[in-house]
Parts: structure tokens; sequence; C-alpha cells
């Protein structure tokens, strides 16, 4: 899906959105194509709309995705992803959880609150116990919304 990012993310932020995350996936039979998208103050139902009018066209015209495909825009929601350097630095303050791809001081699981992001390398309090990670070993990273 690389192309795909490629393609929308000058697009997108031209129009004032972010994209945060691209999925494909085959749901029941069907192709689908899921992009997530966020700007300042949230997204509303008519920025998704809106998007995907816009979007839908640019993707058929280049032609980068061979078959049939139904596409979707969506918010990331309150449980979104952390992908790039400056999601993390968002992030800083903010409860997350975060998946390694290998184990990490024999754990590969993490939730705690992000505490700090220097270069690729971020900061995590878990339950008292500060622990560094670089973002190369992330398989998953997401917030966690509190109440």
């Amino acid at each position: 899906m690389q192309d795909v990012t490629e393609l929308l993310d000058p697009i997108l932020e031209e129009m004032g959105f972010e994209l945060v995350e691209v999925e494909f996936l085959s749901r029941q039979g069907r192709w689908v194509l899921q992009l997530f998208i966020d700007k300042e103050g949230g997204v509303t139902i008519e920025d998704c709309a809106r998007v995907s009018r816009e979007i839908g066209d640019v993707i058929d015209v280049r032609d980068i995705i061979e078959h049939e495909y139904v596409l979707e825009v969506s918010s990331p929601g309150v449980d979104r992803p952390l992908k790039k350097p400056k999601d993390f630095l968002w992030a800083c303050g903010r409860k997350v959880k975060i998946r390694t791809k290998e184990p990490v001081d024999g754990r590969q699981n993490f939730t705690g609150t992000l505490e700090n992001v220097e270069g690729d390398v971020i900061t995590l309090d878990v339950d008292g116990v500060v622990v560094s990670l670089t973002m190369e070993k992330l398989e998953k990273a997401n917030l966690i919304y509190e109440f």
C-alpha cells in the first residue's frame, strides 16, 4: 500500500488532512481500501465524504489498484494508531499500548504513559518503571483513550 500512501499523502495534506493509516483487506469476498484520516479539531462525516469523492477519482485515474474495491474513509478513532515520530510527539503525556516485534527484557507488550520522544527513541512509564524503546522495534502502537 506504499503506492497508495505516496500518492494520497500530499493530496490529503493539501486538503488539510493527515493520512494516519491505509489498510487493504478482503472482507466477505470483497476488497476494501480503508483510509484513516485526521485533522486539527477532528474529522466529521462530511470530511470523510469529501475525501472519499476526491480520493476515489484520483485512485481510479492513476489505476494503482488492479481489481475492484470499496473505498472507506474514516477517522482513526479513539485508539488511534501511532506510526510516525510526530504521532508519538503528539501522544506525549498520554497512555499508550505498544507491541514490539521481538521481546524486550522478556516481554513484547507494554502499556504506560508516553513520557518522551528523542529521535527514534520513545520513553514510557510502565507502572513506575521507565522503559525506552526504539521505533524500529515497534510492531504496533496505539493511543489508549481514557474516560
